[in-house]
């Protein structure tokens, strides 16, 4: 009995023995388990400028009703223009580009030689925009929108009319072009729209006979230039 109840005494403290060394090694265990800290997010910032080199290049078209076979031409222009972008989401943002341009309208075919005048323009421009975002740097983007047009400063060609006012108008616009990202913030951008813009003109000949006819501008908005996206 006695060599009994001395066996079960060594079995019993093998035993809490060897629950101490597992319980001690399972909190090492735990204890040394590597603690992997969750990546800090980025603040996205929804806000975008770029300052742009545009080329302004309506179309050579319109007509004099009171003439017969006329037409009319309006100027190229170059300018500086800023735009600004929201973007709602990293793919859909709206974009309103702000700048002035001056053109000169002279007649042709019917009208070639006559000098119509000239006007300068305050175009603001606001675009719905795709931006695709699966080509890394090159960011790809097409959009569409609406223009309004206020011409201001006109003045007439002179001695053969000598009175002329284009009157302010709305026009659809599409949109495509694309910025590469030097890096988180700067990029170099491309644009291109088309805007059909063909406002009513009226004016008056020497001697006070009163004209009317329209301008087809319908230009092609051609920049390049800096991206900043804050």
């Amino acid at each position: 009995m006695k060599k009994v109840v001395t066996a079960l005494s060594a079995l019993m403290m093998a035993t809490a023995i060897t629950g101490i060394a597992t319980t001690a090694y399972a909190a090492d265990l735990f204890a040394r388990a590597p603690y992997y800290k969750a990546p800090a997010v980025e603040a996205w910032n929804p806000w975008m400028i770029r300052l742009r080199v545009l080329g302004v290049l309506p179309e050579k078209g319109g007509s004099v009703d009171q003439v017969a076979g006329s037409s009319l031409r309006t100027s190229d222009q170059v300018v500086p223009e800023l735009d600004i972008s929201y973007f709602f989401t990293r793919n859909i943002a709206a974009e309103v580009i702000l700048g002035v341009t001056r053109h000169h309208v002279t007649g042709a075919d019917a009208l070639a030689g006559v000098d119509v005048g000239k006007a300068w323009l305050l175009p603001p421009t606001l675009t719905l925009q795709y931006h695709f975002t699966d080509f890394g740097a090159f960011k790809p983007y097409v959009g569409a929108g609406v223009n309004y047009t206020w011409f201001f400063s006109q003045s007439a060609g002179g001695t053969t009319v000598t009175n002329s006012h284009l009157h302010d108008s709305f026009a659809p616009v599409v949109q495509f072009g694309f910025d590469y990202m030097i890096d988180k913030h700067w990029g170099w951008n491309v644009d291109v729209k088309k805007i059909w813009l063909r406002p009513e003109w009226d004016g008056a000949l020497a001697g006070g006979t009163p004209i009317t006819g329209k301008v087809k501008l319908d230009p092609w908005l051609i920049g390049t230039g800096i991206t900043y996206k804050f």
